[in-house]
Order: C-alpha cells, then sequence, then structure tokens
C-alpha cells in the first residue's frame, strides 16, 4: 500500500511539471490538442451516415453504443498519454541506452520512465470523449459513470499493452515494430462493435489485447449493471497492469548499459 502511494504522488509530481512546461506553450498546446479533437470529431459523420443507412443495429451497438466506445477509447488513450506519454519511446529509450538516466533515479524506474514526457495533443482525445459523450448521453448518470471508469481502466490497460509490448525489446532486440501493431490492434479492437468479432479474435480481446476490458466490459455495465462484472472488469484490470509492471522488470534484468551519461533537470 506504501508503495502504491508513493506511486500516484511520483505520477502526481510528473503531471504538474509536465503540464507546466506545456503551459509555456500555450498556444502550440491549444492548437494540438483542437487539432486532434476535429481529427477526431470526422468520424462521428461517418457513423451516423452508416446509421442512418441501415436503420438498426451494427453487431449488436446502436448509434449511442457506438459512441460510448469511441468516447471512452478516445478518453482513455488520452488519459494514457497524457501522464505516460514516454511509454510510445521505450524501444527507442532501451536501445539507445538512454535507460540508464532512469535507473540512476531513486524513484520507481518504470514509473519514471514512462511520466518523463507528455503529450500536447492527447488533451484533445481526452476533451474529446467527453464532448462526444455530453452530445449523445446527455445527463445519463449511468453511462457517465462507465465512462469515467473506463477512462482509468482504459488508460491503465492501453499502458500496460503498449509496456509488455515494448519490454520484448529485451528479449528480441528492438520490438517497435510489434508494439506498434499491438497499438493498432488495441485501438481497431476498442472503436468498433464487439459482435462483429468471433472465436480466435474474441478471445484475443479478452486477454492478450484486452479490447473488452478497455470499453466493452463498461458499455455492458452502462446498459444493465451486473456487480459480477464490475468485479470481473476490475479484478482482470489489476491483473493484467501487475503482470505488465512485472515483466518489465523481469526483462530489466537482462538490459546491458548503453554507458550513456545523460543529465535530466
Amino acid at each position: 500500500m506504501k508503495n502504491l502511494k508513493s506511486i500516484f504522488r511520483l505520477i502526481g509530481l510528473y503531471f504538474k511539471v509536465n503540464l507546466a512546461s506545456a503551459m509555456e506553450y500555450r498556444g502550440s498546446f491549444l492548437l494540438q490538442a483542437f487539432g486532434m479533437a476535429l481529427s477526431n470529431g470526422s468520424f462521428i459523420f461517418f457513423w451516423w451516415i452508416a446509421f442512418q443507412q441501415i436503420e438498426g443495429t451494427i453487431g449488436g451497438y446502436d448509434f449511442r453504443d457506438v459512441m460510448f466506445i469511441w468516447a471512452s477509447a478516445s478518453s482513455a488513450y488520452g488519459a494514457a498519454n497524457i501522464l505516460f506519454a514516454n511509454m510510445n519511446a521505450i524501444t527507442r529509450i532501451i536501445v539507445s541506452g538512454e535507460l540508464d538516466t532512469f535507473l540512476v533515479q531513486p524513484k520507481d524506474t518504470l514509473i519514471s520512465l514512462l511520466c518523463a514526457r507528455t503529450s500536447l495533443s492527447a488533451w484533445g482525445d481526452l476533451a474529446y470523449g467527453f464532448i462526444l459523450m455530453a452530445f449523445t448521453h446527455g445527463g445519463d448518470l449511468s453511462s457517465w459513470g462507465m465512462f469515467l471508469m473506463s477512462i482509468v481502466i482504459g488508460g491503465m490497460l492501453i499502458t500496460a499493452v503498449c509496456v509488455s509490448a515494448h519490454t520484448l525489446t529485451f528479449y528480441f532486440g528492438d520490438a517497435s515494430l510489434i508494439s506498434g501493431m499491438a497499438m493498432e490492434f488495441v485501438i481497431n479492437f476498442c472503436i468498433y462493435p464487439e459482435g462483429i468479432y468471433r472465436g480466435f479474435v474474441k478471445a484475443i480481446m479478452l486477454s492478450l489485447i484486452p479490447a473488452s476490458f478497455i470499453v466493452h466490459i463498461p458499455l455492458k455495465l452502462a446498459r444493465n449493471f451486473d456487480p459480477k462484472w464490475l468485479v470481473i472488469l476490475l479484478a482482470v484490470s489489476a491483473l493484467y497492469c501487475g503482470l505488465a509492471y512485472r515483466f518489465f522488470y523481469t526483462g530489466l534484468r537482462k538490459y546491458e548499459s548503453g554507458n550513456l551519461i545523460i543529465t535530466r533537470m
């Protein structure tokens, strides 16, 4: 418990520092955030046209359901990249030897590594989800409650998937291609109705690439709350994140210093 408190405190500290840094360039910050939100917004029109033509459901989801998973996926992805933007650069940091810098710090190596950078455009992804929910779900408190939960759980799971994929670099060398594919799979599995997937693909969504736990199970709970599914969601998410954390530190034992000295202020 004490270790968790110190981790959350460290994440909060990095967030404050990164946000203060971003605010020094407010024009760029606002432009990137607005641009990302605008880019995401174009997909609403596509889905609206699709449902107008079909006049029914797709994979068991209606228009509001699809907007929920889009909002949840977007905000979860945004939150992950606001707090842990370096998750996308882990392979480069390992290969270049920059990891040495984080190993000599007195704080948790993985958390320090993940939090050392933020993404300005990710604020647009985060805001987009809230705007989309406001337009499509209004004052539906059940949907809003699960949406907020999905941001936290989804952001952690997206980060865990990315960390796990990049950790393969310790074992097999440059894993940037694998990590890129893993993130593509996560996003694609999250933004389409779960009903269109079958068999092996659906099994992957419940295990290796936990897209179902990021958006689809939260939607299920928003539609019809079931305590059993809530417990499953929380337990599996915690287990997955814990295994990713452990996997990184197991791989770290194979790391050989790059003898690169970098001073970080």
